[in-house]
């Protein structure tokens, strides 16, 4: 709105009109015309010597526009006092998603606050991109859970696209500069472990799988699974044993890991070798998954013609066997407070002059 005053004086004078109310009217009374893509330019006001011009530009809700205009419900307010120019903002709040912010500068939107109609779903995105546009923001995250999945379709016309789903949701993403985007991908790994577990008769707890690869049809094998979500590596393999055997172990250190890629779902896999210490001895198959779990002598699970015919196994058992020797020293597990975060992780490392690791390096 442009506001010229013939006289500043006068403003003190005036009884009828001030220019609080003029710009509470003008914004009101777009905001009553703009859901019907009306165009508003308020007549000229005159107040005993007083002259304001008021002149209002917005843009008129378009159900096919898209969603990067600049002005999409946003109206810029221009006036100039003795000479002065002064612009100013206004934007229309309601009509904002409910979101917070994040600590890179985007936008977290408010999943439990979603309307539940697509066509208001749609009208108050295309607003909130707007705004958040003006308002420098970057990239989006809208979370639709299960019961809003109806939203879906409508979010994709927007332009956002799939990042990752999960059992009660799916996540969507939006990267509003013209820039690009800079928002991290989904999860690009999946994480696998192994427990060796040899007991004081130079045993090793093997296992026959119910379900594998007809290539490895007869196969006794370490117990192996994954990694669930917030579990660390050593309770993670500690676990898995437990459950395909119900043998108790103690976790030792991680021996050796594998690094593959396109392993599932075009993802890569990560899979931790761990030395374990058997607590138990007495064998519980679990019947799900295990068709068969024994105690194996080192000696006749080393000679088992598809481990001596496989490369990444053979040389797992070398180094298995060399750590038995003590010739060799895996990563032992230290948790620790970083001050970056004030959370406590998990590093994974040796030192050949640590008394407890009870080896030495080849």
């Amino acid at each position: 709105m442009e506001l010229k005053f013939v006289d500043y004086k006068a403003i003190s004078m005036c009884k009828l009109v001030s220019m609080e109310k003029v710009m509470k009217f003008s914004s009101s009374y777009v905001d009553s015309k703009l859901m019907f893509g009306v165009n508003v330019a308020p007549k000229f006001c005159y107040c005993r010597g007083l002259l304001m011009k008021a002149s209002y530009s917005s843009t008129s809700y378009d159900a096919t526009s898209s969603v990067t205009k600049k002005n999409f419900l946003v109206d810029t307010f221009s006036y100039q006092i003795n000479g002065t120019n002064h612009t100013s903002l206004y934007f229309r709040d309601k009509w904002v998603l409910d979101a917070s912010d994040d600590e890179y500068g985007g936008i977290l939107i408010n999943p439990e606050r979603l309307p539940s109609n697509p066509d208001k779903f749609t009208f108050v995105l295309r607003a909130s991109l707007s705004h958040w546009k003006v308002k420098g923001k970057k990239g989006v995250w809208l979370k639709l859970p299960l019961e809003k999945c109806d939203l879906v379709p409508n979010a994709v016309k927007e332009g956002f696209q799939y990042h990752h789903a999960e059992r009660g949701y799916v996540m969507m993403t939006y990267w509003i500069p013209d820039e690009p985007c800079m928002l991290p991908s989904n999860a690009s790994h999946q994480v696998g472990v192994g427990g060796f577990v040899i007991n004081d008769k130079n045993e090793v707890l093997v296992v026959q799988e119910k379900h594998s690869a007809p290539t490895l049809s007869g196969l006794w094998k370490i117990p192996t699974g994954f990694i669930v979500e917030s579990e660390e590596i050593f309770t993670g393999v500690v676990r898995e044993v437990k459950e395909e055997t119900g043998i108790d172990t103690e976790f030792v250190e991680v021996m050796a890991f594998r690094h593959a890629h396109n392993v599932a779902f075009e993802k890569s896999d990560l899979f931790f070798v761990c030395l374990l210490r058997p607590l138990s001895k007495q064998i519980m198959v679990d019947d799900l998954e295990i068709q068969a779990a024994k105690w194996m002598p080192l000696v006749e699970f080393v000679e088992q013609p598809l481990i001596q015919g496989d490369d990444m196994f053979k040389k797992i058992i070398d180094i298995f066997i060399a750590r038995l020797g003590k010739r060799y020293c895996g990563l032992s597990v230290h948790q620790l407070v970083s001050k970056f975060d004030d959370k406590l992780s998990t590093l994974y490392f040796n030192t050949v002059d640590d008394p407890d690791l009870n080896c030495q390096t080849s």
